[in-house]
């Protein structure tokens, strides 16, 4: 794109061209220090025209997004009406048109100079974040385990306890971690490679969240201690020692965790403190990882359940609930099987939720999500990891 300096820019160019010939560069130095103003003030025109572009186009979007999102807000409330009354859903009571999407310009990225201005986003904890608060804040280090193996079967073990398939466990694993995940994978680390960071703070086979371990360590952190308590049988010495001492830091973490009301927003804040942190570091414990893992889905078993859902989960629709939550993940699973073609996925959704998530936007109707999940599966289940975790059931 041509630029038009006028007489001031004019007259620098000339300057800087005719230093081409001196033998001393001083010049065009100078030509290039004078134009350096500029150049920035261009920059930041250019910009804002672009910025304003952007914020013109959503909010246009917005004009028509926000009636949609509260169309569905109001759908969903009038199906859990009508299930408290014992009706019959049907398709009309959820939007059965396709929410908008955002095709207009990104969003500008600021030149350096206005960026410096920004506060620095801070990075997402990892792993060794976790560790760190679990020893400084509880004076404790997880067990972890010898070898993955190891972490798979105590973590059947327990899972096929509590009355989870093979096939859900290993199904659901595959999704979540790709088929040999290993039991500290962590969401946007999932390989080895150049560049690669977290994306969220989702950990284990199942991908708990930092929220999702404060929250479950709140309900059932007092049952985990009794089950801690039944491994001293036949202990001695220092393995014995060291169990007495997971189970006051179990109880420690769960008074910490009882600290709020139970409710996911103010587990989401205690999520994001140091003791917090240090409470998802327990996933990586050999003893209580295996707890926190299974319980995540087992809630939304019990959950199916309790709502009067007879007919054993598949892993696919148990994955449903586990990415949408429980309340959304069964509205979604008990819709009727000739009804699954046309109910748009964003029925089960909050809105940020589902633009964030392209596997979501692009299966855009509940029976191509759970066919589209499924695959993933079928592909993951065929690798080592999942192999490795189906033998150890």
């Amino acid at each position: 794109m041509a630029r038009h300096f006028g007489a001031v820019g004019s007259a620098l160019v000339a300057t800087a061209l005719s230093g081409l010939t001196a033998t001393t560069g001083a010049e065009p130095a100078a030509a290039r220090d004078a134009a350096a103003p500029l150049v920035v003030a261009d920059a930041k025109a250019d910009y804002l025209r672009k910025l304003a572009a952007y914020q013109a186009a959503r909010q246009a979007f917005e004009e028509v997004s926000a009636p949609y999102w509260d169309q569905v807000r109001q759908k969903r409330q009038m199906r859990n009406a009508k299930r408290r009354s014992g009706e019959t859903i049907v398709a009309e009571d959820y939007v059965l048109a396709q929410p908008p999407l955002y095709s207009g310009p990104p969003r500008p990225v600021p030149p350096p100079e206005e960026r410096d201005h920004l506060p620095p986003r801070p990075p997402l904890p990892v792993v060794a974040d976790f560790l760190r608060h679990a020893l400084e804040e509880y004076r404790f280090a997880p067990t972890r385990p010898a070898s993955e193996i190891d972490f798979k079967r105590a973590y059947a073990k327990v899972a096929g306890a509590a009355g989870l398939t093979s096939e859900q466990a290993v199904r659901v694993y595959a999704f979540e971690v790709g088929g040999n995940g290993k039991y500290d994978t962590q969401a946007g680390l999932e390989e080895d490679r150049p560049g690669a960071h977290a994306i969220s703070t989702a950990l284990g086979y199942n991908q708990l969240l930092n929220t999702n371990s404060v929250e479950i360590m709140a309900e059932q952190g007092q049952r985990f201690g009794v089950v801690l308590k039944d491994k001293l049988a036949g202990l001695a010495g220092a393995a014995r020692t060291a169990l007495i001492r997971k189970i006051e830091v179990v109880r420690d973490m769960t008074t910490f965790c009882r600290s709020v009301p139970d409710h996911w927003n103010e587990h989401e804040r205690l999520g994001t403190t140091a003791k917090g942190l240090a409470v998802h570091a327990m996933n990586l414990d050999i003893d209580v990882g295996p707890l926190l893992q299974t319980q995540k889905l087992l809630d939304s078993v019990i959950f199916a359940h309790r709502k009067g859902y007879g007919t054993p989960l598949t892993a696919a629709e148990l994955e449903m609930m586990n990415l949408t939550g429980d309340g959304n993940g069964y509205d979604m699973v008990t819709i009727a099987e000739d009804m699954r073609e046309r109910i748009p996925t964003s029925n089960f959704f909050l809105r940020n939720g589902y633009e964030r998530n392209p596997v979501a936007i692009r299966n855009n109707t509940v029976a191509k999500l759970l066919a589209a999940t499924n695959s993933i599966m079928n592909k993951g289940s065929t690798l080592q990891g999942a192999k490795d975790l189906a033998a150890a059931f």
